[in-house]
């Protein structure tokens, strides 16, 4: 899946992934993670996701990074929040008060860029990729997250041969084989929503399950 699909999808604002609300599972168990008031908060792949003015509005300071430009002004112009522009190597980042989005590619983010963040939260992100790609981002959400960080991953599930991702279907055996040699992982919630999904019901899928995750970096030996 290269870039230039991204680009296309909110050029020609295919955004069917975009919520228009935020989403229930971060609002249940946001406070499960404990976090230190007031931390900041990594969210990849971020889109113009309304979850980071809920984050915001917690007290946070928000860190998105984001692929398409267009999305990252969209979220700024959406919520009439003036934004400075700064040039970084192969990343602009946008910030406003609370929020920062950095613009560009996460696989080239440096981890420096992440370094002092007190958590992280993944609602589009490792359900954005493909199988081949979803294991590289696996790899580089450990390089980006600090030892004992915790974040919270909500993914969706189902049968994969009955609808063309993304988002695509990530099992509890994926997260088991791929998450938890670099994180402890914890569930949450697992939740059948097919009722409130009709792209899924009108595509036969015959269960689609939404998953709420806590993730803590382990420590790198």
């Amino acid at each position: 899946m290269e870039p230039q699909f991204w680009h296309e999808k909110w050029q020609m604002q295919q955004i069917g992934f975009h919520q228009p609300q935020v989403n229930p599972l971060l609002i249940r168990f946001w406070s499960e993670l404990n976090l230190v008031p007031m931390s900041k908060i990594f969210v990849p792949l971020c889109g113009k996701s309304l979850d980071m003015c809920y984050l915001a509005e917690l007290g946070h300071q928000v860190q998105g990074c984001e692929l398409s430009q267009t999305a990252i002004e969209q979220f700024f112009n959406d919520n009439q929040l003036p934004f400075q522009v700064q040039q970084h190597t192969q990343h602009q980042f946008y910030a406003a008060d609370q929020i920062q989005l950095i613009q560009g590619d996460i696989f080239a983010l440096a981890p420096s860029v992440t370094a002092d963040i007190g958590g992280f939260y993944d609602r589009a992100a490792l359900i954005a990729w493909p199988e081949e790609m979803r294991q590289q981002y696996a790899q580089t959400l450990a390089k980006l997250i600090p030892a004992d960080i915790s974040g919270l991953l909500i993914t969706l599930d189902y049968p994969q041969d009955t609808l063309k991702g993304p988002p695509f279907a990530v099992s509890p055996d994926w997260i088991e084989q791929y998450l938890s040699p670099y994180f402890e992982v914890t569930l949450l919630a697992c939740e059948d929503v097919l009722a409130d999904n009709p792209r899924f019901v009108n595509k036969q899928v015959p269960w689609l399950n939404e998953a709420a995750y806590k993730l803590t970096r382990k420590k790198v030996i």
